[in-house]
């Protein structure tokens, strides 16, 4: 019995051990720069930034599948080389200690900053759905082609990104850390790509969840009204 037991215990280890690495991920770049890998439900995002010098340097991200210990990553977008787009790269995913490993050439190592697996409601994938339409009401955002906007959210930090893969286009992104507690959600900018002007300030907003929408109102970083509805990509 204990033999079995002890046999059971080793294959729930390994399959904690190669579950999606759910959370952000912080690294320290050769350059100087910080950067920053938030995993959501089946999509990540990896920015790279300074923040003293309110410098942004690039982003990628995209979908991705998990078989075992092998992670399928295929970049729906990358800023700084766009012939990577849409070419499938395969990591091995290692997580011992809060340290994440994808080896692929080269090993990347990352340290947790948080593991979104607990009292997280606001993390996971997100995109946007409808807008105030500037008379006081929602509205349906009709999507053409593949052009769109996502926000990927660990239990800290946030990432949001307009993008379309189709055309290998990049349009903006920003990101940082934020909170969200009694309908407050508040977002402290660390890196913004259009302005970097922005990078330090923090933007609060009425937010609530209700059926996997995110209903979410207040002022952008120029000061004009917004109001949005978010839902969890499935």
């Amino acid at each position: 019995m204990k033999h079995i037991l002890t046999i059971a215990f080793v294959l729930i280890s390994f399959l904690t051990f190669a579950q999606i690495p759910k959370g952000a991920w912080k690294s320290q770049e050769p350059t100087g720069s910080a950067s920053t890998l938030i995993v959501a439900d089946n999509y990540l995002v990896i920015a790279s930034y300074s923040i003293g010098n309110k410098y942004f340097e690039r982003t990628e991200g995209g979908p991705f599948t998990m078989n075992g210990d092998k992670m399928t990553y295929t970049p729906e977008f990358n800023s700084a080389d766009t012939a990577k787009i849409g070419i499938p790269i395969e990591f091995t995913v290692t997580v011992k200690d809060d340290i994440l490993t994808l080896r692929y050439e080269e090993a990347m190592v990352w340290m947790r900053v948080d593991d979104a697996t607990s009292n997280a409601p606001m993390a996971g994938a997100w995109h946007i759905t409808e807008r105030d339409n500037g008379q006081g009401g929602l509205v349906q955002i009709h999507q053409e082609g593949t052009r769109k906007t996502l926000k990927l959210l660990s239990k800290t930090r946030f990432q949001w990104f307009a993008v379309d893969p189709a055309v290998k286009g990049f349009y903006a992104t920003g990101g940082g850390t934020y909170t969200a507690k009694d309908g407050k959600y508040t977002e402290n900018i660390q890196f913004f790509s259009k302005d970097n002007n922005r990078v330090g300030s923090s933007l609060k907003f009425d937010f609530k969840l209700e059926n996997g929408r995110w209903d979410h109102s207040g002022k952008s970083s120029d000061g004009k009204p917004v109001h949005e509805i978010w839902e969890k990509i499935p």
